[in-house]
């Protein structure tokens, strides 16, 4: 908290973001301004409310400082920066960005608001370190909706891929180290990305899909009929990383595209229990053995492992703001909450030598993130308040139900014919 401290010009809204940082980190069930304000001692949500509504401060400027401290732990010259988006699902039309459009969170076409995350991943751990909320063209091209959500006038319409480039070019140009990049079939499908990657010197190891068409001296050939081409002996199992359950294998073979100063590769990667398929278009400023593009197709999941963690740690998807500024707010300071989890994991682990069965010397495994927030809410996030407390708590709650009941009824009754 002292490292974000000068983004805030009064001691109020610091003290108000490190009763907030506390409340993302503790154990509540349910984390949103109601919730964290009755925990930390306060009478009323209103102070938490104004912190991410209407105080002055720069939720970019506090991104800026958790990419710092997330580098100054686990920096790394080969870390790959993983791009990838998740969904929240929202009700009604008000909300930023909120459309119905496909998520992953639900698995389908849903009333749901996108953004697109960055995470750094390390030899010593990986933490999201950039975020972008994805205004779909039903925003872009009504001002005013954007206007009613206080979306600024230079904001306009940009892909998932466009905004995950901003995001790495941020972060390239703030002097992160990293020699490797990694997304889904969103971003490998995506020519502009895979370019402006290869103009930064940036190699990439990213999924395409099956039909995605690549270069060969024969002619431009789909994914999916050049695996088919692949003999028997050329496939290897090789682990893709460790596990929850130990090392995941797979078969994996990989096929030259494109001129040999290109350095381009199709990955394939085979489950070597259904023999399902998976595609990666591959690029290297220099050679690179096939072992090395398993590892950064495997790095991957750590994006995923973020997304998870973040949310049920963080309350990273629990907002519930309506304006842009507010969802940049909430967003960032669970991703610096995540962040501090992350980066305490990753210190804990640094000098031990785990043992073959991922154990650390002692016979236990390391630190997660789990256990380092179970501990800090046990010693140190304690609750705030007695009885009484919560009892005006249980009334002022009551209370602000009624009045929102009662004003819907009143606006239902005036809509009616």
């Amino acid at each position: 908290m002292g490292r974000i401290a000068g983004r805030f010009s009064r001691v109020e809204p610091r003290r108000r973001v490190r009763q907030l940082v506390l409340g993302l980190l503790s154990d509540l069930p349910r984390k949103n301004c109601w919730t964290i304000a009755e925990h930390t001692g306060d009478a009323t949500p209103d102070g938490l409310q104004h912190l991410l509504g209407r105080a002055k401060w720069d939720a970019d400027g506090v991104r800026d400082d958790l990419r710092d401290f997330v580098l100054e732990h686990l920096a790394d010259d080969q870390a790959v920066l993983v791009v990838d988006e998740t969904g929240d699902l929202k009700k009604g039309t008000r909300t930023v960005g909120v459309q119905r459009q496909y998520t992953g969170t639900a698995g389908r076409i849903e009333n749901s608001q996108v953004a697109v995350y960055l995470t750094y991943t390390s030899q010593h751990g990986h933490a999201a370190i950039d975020r972008a909320l994805y205004l779909p063209r039903s925003w872009t091209g009504d001002r005013d909706r954007c206007e009613r959500a206080a979306v600024p006038d230079d904001v306009g319409f940009a892909t998932k891929p466009q905004l995950a480039w901003q995001m790495i070019e941020r972060a390239l140009n703030s002097g992160a180290p990293a020699a490797w990049a990694t997304g889904d079939e969103v971003y490998g499908d995506n020519p502009h990305l895979r370019a402006a990657l290869e103009k930064r010197g940036l190699g990439y190891v990213l999924a395409v899909s099956r039909t995605h068409r690549l270069p060969t001296p024969a002619g431009p050939h789909r994914a999916d009929q050049l695996a088919k081409r692949i003999p028997s002996r050329a496939w290897q199992k090789l682990s893709a990383g460790h596990g929850a359950k130990g090392h995941r294998y797979y078969d994996w073979a990989h096929v030259a595209i494109g001129d040999r100063a290109s350095h381009q590769h199709l990955l394939i990667r085979r489950n070597r229990s259904t023999g399902e398929l998976a595609y990666y278009r591959c690029y290297s400023p220099r050679p690179v053995p096939l072992p090395t593009l398993v590892k950064i197709a495997g790095s991957r999941w750590t994006v995923e492992e973020t997304f998870q963690s973040s949310k049920t740690l963080a309350g990273l998807d629990e907002h519930q703001v309506r304006r842009w500024d507010s969802w940049h707010r909430w967003v960032t300071l669970a991703l610096l909450a995540h962040a501090f989890l992350a980066v305490t994991a990753a210190l804990e682990r640094r000098g031990q030598a785990p043992a073959d069965d991922g154990t650390s010397p002692g016979g236990l495994i390391p630190l997660t993130c789990n256990e380092i927030q179970r501990l800090l809410t046990a010693l140190l996030v304690r609750p705030a308040g007695d009885a009484a407390h919560r009892l005006r708590w249980s009334t002022w709650r009551r209370r602000h139900q009624a009045r929102a009941r009662h004003s819907h009824y009143r606006r239902q009754v005036s809509l009616q014919p």
